[in-house]
C-alpha cells in the first residue's frame, strides 16, 4: 500500500509518492532537444477514415508498479525526489513508447467502423454503377429505337424507289412492245402489199405473154386451121 500522506496516483496498480503532478504525455511532434535518443514515426493517412482514439490516457495501464520500483530506487540509495524523478521518466517513456505502437495497430471497434465505411462505399459504387447501366441501357434502347426508324425509313423509301422503276419499267417496255407490235403489223402490211401487186403484175405479165403469142402464132393459124 501507500504510506499515509503521500499522493496516491495509480498507475497499472501501483502507486507513486510524492506531490509532484503526473506526468504529461508528450506530444506527437516533440521538441528537437526532446527527440534525442527517440524514434519518430510518421503520421499515416488513411482514406476517409475517422480517428478514433484507442485507448483515452487516463485508462492506460503501465507494466510496472510505480511504487514498488520507487522504494527499490530508495533501497538502492537513491533519494526520493529523485527515484520518482527516474519513475516519471520511465512513465513517459513508457507512454511514449505506447502511443506509438498504438499507431501501429486497430482495436475491434475501429475496425468494424472501418469495415462499415467500406461497405458503405462499396453500396454506393454499386448503387452507381447500376444507375450507369440503366442509364447505358435506356440510352441504347433509345439508340436501336432510333436506328430502327430510320431503317424502316429507308426501307419504305427504297420500296417506293422500287415501285417507281418497276411502273417505269413497265410502262417502257409496253410502249415498246406496243411500237414493234405496229412495226411488225405496217412491215406485214407491206410485205401483202407488195406480195398483191407482185402477183398483179405477174398476172398481166401472163395475160400480155398470152395475147402476145396469140397475136404472133394467129397468122401462123391461118394456114393450119388443126394447129391452132
Amino acid at each position: 500500500g501507500c504510506q499515509r500522506g503521500a499522493a496516491r496516483l495509480v498507475w497499472g496498480g501501483g502507486c507513486r509518492l510524492g506531490s509532484a503532478p503526473a506526468p504529461a504525455p508528450l506530444p506527437v511532434s516533440l521538441p528537437a532537444t526532446l527527440r534525442r535518443g527517440f524514434a519518430a514515426t510518421l503520421v499515416r493517412n488513411s482514406y476517409d477514415v475517422r480517428r478514433v482514439e484507442i485507448t483515452p490516457l487516463e485508462q492506460r495501464k503501465v507494466t510496472f508498479d510505480t511504487h514498488a520500483l520507487v522504494r527499490d530506487l530508495e533501497a538502492h540509495g537513491f533519494g526520493k525526489e529523485q527515484a520518482e524523478t527516474i519513475v516519471s521518466a520511465l512513465m513517459t517513456l513508457s507512454n511514449v513508447s505506447l502511443d506509438t505502437v498504438y499507431k501501429d495497430m486497430v482495436t475491434q471497434a475501429q475496425q468494424e467502423i472501418t469495415l462499415q465505411q467500406i461497405m458503405a462505399h462499396l453500396d454506393s459504387i454499386r448503387k452507381d454503377m447500376v444507375i450507369l447501366e440503366k442509364s447505358e441501357f435506356a440510352n441504347l434502347r433509345a439508340e436501336n429505337e432510333k436506328m430502327k426508324i430510320e431503317l424502316d425509313q429507308v426501307k419504305q423509301q427504297l420500296m417506293n424507289e422500287t415501285g417507281k422503276i418497276r411502273a417505269d419499267s413497265k410502262l417502257d417496255i409496253n410502249l415498246e412492245r406496243s411500237r414493234v407490235t405496229d412495226m411488225f403489223t405496217d412491215q406485214e402490211r407491206k410485205l401483202m402489199e407488195a406480195t398483191t401487186e407482185f402477183h398483179k403484175k405477174v398476172s398481166l405479165k401472163q395475160s400480155s405473154y398470152f395475147v402476145f403469142s396469140w397475136v404472133l402464132l394467129r397468122p401462123a393459124c391461118k394456114g393450119t386451121p388443126n394447129f391452132c
